[in-house]
């Protein structure tokens, strides 16, 4: 008989990436129903389908646009029920398609706003209307997690100006919202990953080291990189009942490459 954590409904933005992936594979494995919402919607139900159990949906979604962060849960809420746990997973390293740190030189207003809107607004957009519908139709265990970074903590090694000021941005709402949340009985925590083998982790790395997941191996004191199961491991426990009195936290996952 499936236990009170696992009948809840599960919306992980930006779902069809590494970290959101592995997090929607460990909450299916434990019964919750995962709603992926990412820009691809294709990509989004085909991911959902891929989970193990029954229900889990796959859905379209623009976490920078009011309107889409509206209308998806809206139609999450009305076919499956109330969101008890939103997982903040949508990011955006750069807008450029060229891999490498953007220099502050180089940097142009559109790229910050670009980053900006994905990052920050939309992760803001995200827990605001999570708030607002928890106001009016309670759960128990209400979670949402944030993913902030590394770079948002210590300025970036292989992240540029845009991406690390999105991400403190990212730490300060988390902090915000759980002291708004919390009368609610909505916990709000942040993880902070360090150097996670995904698509984003590579993609910092120059053309001449191509082939290499991270530059900067040598400072980290496990000397490797993260898995994204060891950031999903972290996000499950902060969507537990176990973790019902840590709110406004954040979670380091960075081997040791940050240590304070």
């Amino acid at each position: 008989m499936p236990n009170e954590i696992s009948r809840r409904i599960a919306l992980l933005t930006g779902g069809t990436g590494g970290l959101a992936q592995a997090t929607a594979e460990r909450f299916a494995a434990e019964g919750i129903t995962v709603v992926i919402a990412d820009l691809d919607a294709q990509r989004a139900g085909e991911a959902a389908d891929a989970l193990p159990g029954d229900g889990h949906r796959g859905i379209g979604m623009d976490v920078a646009d009011e309107a889409s962060v509206r209308a998806v849960f809206e139609q999450v809420e009305s076919e499956l029920g109330p969101v008890a746990v939103l997982g903040c997973f949508a990011g955006r390293l750069s807008t450029r398609s060229a891999p490498g740190r953007v220099l502050l030189t180089e940097l142009t207003l559109d790229e910050w706003e670009g980053v900006n809107a994905v990052n920050a607004r939309g992760t803001f957009l995200c827990i605001r209307e999570m708030a607002r519908r928890r106001a009016t139709v309670p759960v128990p265990h209400g979670r949402i997690i944030t993913i902030a970074s590394l770079a948002g903590q210590q300025g970036g090694l292989a992240a540029g100006a845009a991406y690390s000021a999105s991400k403190g941005a990212v730490l300060a709402l988390t902090k915000v919202c759980a002291r708004e949340l919390a009368s609610q009985g909505i916990t709000v925590n942040a993880i902070a990953p360090g150097p996670i083998d995904t698509q984003m982790l590579r993609s910092t790395v120059p053309v001449e080291r191509a082939g290499e997941k991270y530059e900067h191996l040598q400072g980290i004191p496990l000397a490797r990189v993260g898995l994204p199961g060891e950031i999903a491991a972290a996000v499950a426990w902060l969507a537990s009942v176990d973790a019902g009195f840590v709110t406004g936290a954040t979670i380091d996952v960075n081997g040791g490459l940050y240590m304070r």
